[in-house]
């Protein structure tokens, strides 16, 4: 089901054609010269973003992330593929109490600079576009 969306990746994607969000970096954790993680703040953009609730976290992050895919490698209404922007988030949602972890994630890809002012609509009903506030990001 995604060999189509990964040749498309192979023949479009070199590594410099990966945009990095732009971002201020707040701060950086490192331990014994490895980076832990860093925290960033993203100024306000559009988002193309979708919720999944599986039995499995890490199968909800798979399976949004491989609509997302879909979404980038064609499947919206400008029928061409939109370019990868690094990193792809995944926020994490907890109860209302903030005291666990709810099966629920969103996973949410940055529309490319050309395409904040007018993002390509997504044929998939579950990806919706976003304008995101400035935002904080853990980033490893």
């Amino acid at each position: 089901d995604m060999a189509e969306p990964i040749q498309q990746l192979t023949r479009n994607n070199s590594p410099q054609e990966r945009q990095t969000i732009p971002f201020t970096l707040i701060q950086r954790k490192e331990k014994l010269g490895d980076l832990l993680y860093e925290k960033r703040q993203y100024g306000k953009a559009k988002w193309a973003c979708i919720k999944m609730k599986e039995k499995q976290y890490e199968q909800s992050i798979c399976l949004g992330f491989m609509k997302l895919m879909r979404y980038i490698c064609e499947q919206n209404s400008s029928g061409l593929y939109l370019g990868i922007t690094i990193p792809i988030v995944t926020i994490v949602h907890t109860n209302e109490s903030q005291s666990e972890m709810t099966q629920a994630v969103t996973v949410a890809y940055y529309l490319p600079e050309v395409l904040q002012d007018e993002p390509p609509h997504p044929f998939d009903s579950d990806i919706i576009i976003e304008e995101w506030p400035s935002t904080i990001v853990y980033s490893r």
